[in-house]
């Protein structure tokens, strides 16, 4: 039986701390993170989660304060040139002239890569090859992302940093993203994406991570991350003294809240309850766990262990 592939990126005990003595700051505390060769990785955070801390360590642009990285082997801090040469990295923000055309802009990127792939390819692989004579500043700001990964792409990299590589997409070209990502994760590229759509995640994402407070709250697959998260029964208190569920915790106002890992099970009790009373559920939903309510749920709390939060029942 085939074993899992080598890990490309790896992480281990990763801290980053700003500042000094009364003063510091600890962004990312105690993180490690694996990616497999092939594997697309989504790195999600709530605001000031610590995951643009953690990318820039793995990327080499910083030095982690504790902690060990090896990308391909290498650590990306100390053997830069050797580790830049096989990756590609797509920033928040590319910061290109605005004064030089896309044709300009993407040959002058090119010198900088050890084996590039023509300005003509990636310009197709983004759709954007009649703009090549429009200057960078007058494009949109979804174009000038669709730019910002044509840089990315030019030296033909093994492995891809994406930083909220749709931000400012219209829906057609995130969907022309997607399928780009997607076929070159086919061709065997490794990513490692941070994004602020879940749905992305969801679409491209092998395993995920979710940071809170500079720690990892919950990883794993997202069959994985959802299954280890109760489901929700919610509907219009009929004013009847309720039915128990033995497994599930409620709350009970004007809307009744059922929290459940039982889904069907405490959805049968409800509705048999309600059948034998003639009673009408009003506003009745029951809802599975998904990536948006663990999400939630995780930032909504700031006082929870991410221990306690990873745990599955």
């Amino acid at each position: 039986m085939r074993g899992r592939p080598a890990d490309i990126v790896a992480g281990r005990g990763l801290r980053r701390t700003y500042g000094q003595g009364k003063n510091a700051f600890e962004a990312v505390k105690g993180v490690d993170i694996e990616v497999a060769e092939g594997e697309v990785f989504a790195l999600l955070g709530t605001n000031g989660a610590g995951k643009t801390s953690t990318l820039d360590i793995l990327e080499g642009l910083a030095e982690p304060s504790a902690g060990s990285v090896e990308i391909f082997g290498l650590d990306p801090h100390r053997h830069r040139a050797q580790v830049r040469a096989r990756v590609g990295i797509m920033l928040q923000s590319g910061g290109l002239p605005a004064e030089l055309t896309v044709g300009e802009t993407l040959e002058m990127w090119r010198g900088t890569c050890s084996n590039p792939t023509t300005t003509a390819t990636v310009l197709a692989q983004v759709d954007l090859g009649h703009r090549v004579d429009v200057r960078v500043g007058s494009l949109s700001g979804g174009e000038q992302r669709r730019v910002d990964l044509a840089c990315a792409l030019l030296g033909q990299p093994r492995l891809l940093f994406l930083d909220e590589p749709t931000t400012g997409l219209d829906p057609e070209s995130r969907r022309g993203t997607w399928r780009l990502l997607s076929e070159l994760k086919e061709s065997g590229v490794t990513m490692v994406l941070t994004t602020h759509y879940l749905d992305e995640a969801e679409a491209l994402a092998d395993r995920i991570a979710i940071m809170h407070r500079g720690e990892v709250a919950r990883s794993g697959t997202l069959r994985e991350i959802v299954d280890g998260h109760p489901a929700r029964i919610v509907f219009d208190h009929p004013g009847l003294p309720l039915p128990e569920f033995p497994a599930a915790s409620i709350e009970a106002r004007a809307r009744v809240t059922v929290t459940t890992h039982d889904l069907q099970g405490d959805l049968s009790v409800l509705l048999g309850w309600a059948a034998e009373r003639g009673v009408r559920l009003g506003g009745l939903e029951a809802r599975a766990a998904s990536l948006e309510t663990v999400f939630l749920d995780i930032a909504n709390d700031p006082t929870a262990d991410p221990e306690l939060i990873g745990a599955t029942r």
